[in-house]
């Protein structure tokens, strides 16, 4: 018999869940603040008596806003299809294959995405130079597979093995072949992981920074991330539309990541037959 949770529990759950959501609430509260009161002393207050959406209005007025939610879809969601087709093939392989050197592929695999972001910097943006790929959508693409494709594969080869090995025999017992087996019996399993592992990868692509403020400087092609961080008057920093800009490209993740946690949480945690 499960035993029952009791209150200490609850008050640590609810400090936890605060401390969490503490500066997504702040910045919540800050975007429908008159200008007057995001500075000073009022700029502590919690609440404001005179809530405003000038902000929200003044992102989509003033700043070329849905460009910057337009090029971070296609790029995000480009890299995101492409990364996990690329990496379920790996992943089958690494997991279910035999042969020489797989510890050392996924060594290999997981040594790249520690890398630091700016000691690759310099050698991916000559790339992209040299092939005039700069202000691009495949200027971004590209160099998100340094950090994508490591993390797709590491996922997907850990929900790989936990496919049951008997169905695959049983396959080939049938007369399938490799590619017949993988399309046809492994892939429908691992429609959970490979789901979980888009939305990682597709929530780790929006998010990204470096890359995209250094290769897409035109106005045309910056990302959510860089367009926010540009967000600045001749003499102030508009606080106001910042904190805007970061409620209306948050809540979508927010919204994507609690309708899909279960299938985000039996992805990562468990296999896909039940035995």
């Amino acid at each position: 018999m499960q035993k029952k949770a009791g209150p200490l529990f609850y008050v640590f759950l609810f400090v936890f869940v605060f401390l969490v959501m503490f500066p997504f609430l702040w910045i919540l509260l800050s975007s429908i603040k008159p200008l007057s009161e995001l500075f000073g002393e009022e700029a502590f207050n919690w609440f404001t008596s005179h809530p405003t959406l000038k902000s929200y209005v003044s992102v989509f007025v003033n700043y070329p806003f849905v460009k910057y939610l337009w090029n971070s879809t296609v790029i995000a969601t480009i890299t995101t299809v492409y990364t996990v087709f690329v990496a379920a093939f790996a992943a089958y392989a690494i997991a279910r294959l035999d042969f020489k050197g797989k510890s050392i592929i996924l060594g290999i695999v997981l040594s790249v995405s520690m890398f630091p972001q700016i000691a690759t910097i310099s050698p991916i943006y000559m790339f992209v130079k040299k092939f005039e790929l700069t202000n691009s959508y495949l200027g971004l693409i590209i160099p998100y597979t340094t950090f994508a494709l490591p993390l797709s594969i590491w996922l997907l080869v850990t929900f790989f093995r936990k496919i049951p090995f008997d169905l695959e025999e049983a396959a080939k017992m049938d007369g399938a072949t490799p590619l017949q087996t993988y399309f046809k019996v492994i892939l429908p399993l691992a429609v959970p992981g490979i789901f979980t592992t888009s939305i990682l990868v597709f929530i780790a692509a929006w998010n990204e920074f470096l890359f995209a403020l250094t290769i897409n400087t035109a106005e045309d092609y910056k990302t959510v991330p860089v367009g926010i961080a540009m967000f600045q008057g001749q003499y102030t920093i508009p606080w106001g539309e910042i904190s805007a800009a970061t409620v209306i490209v948050t809540i979508p993740l927010v919204i994507m990541v609690l309708l899909f946690q279960r299938r985000i949480v039996s992805g990562l945690t468990s296999g896909s037959v039940k035995e």
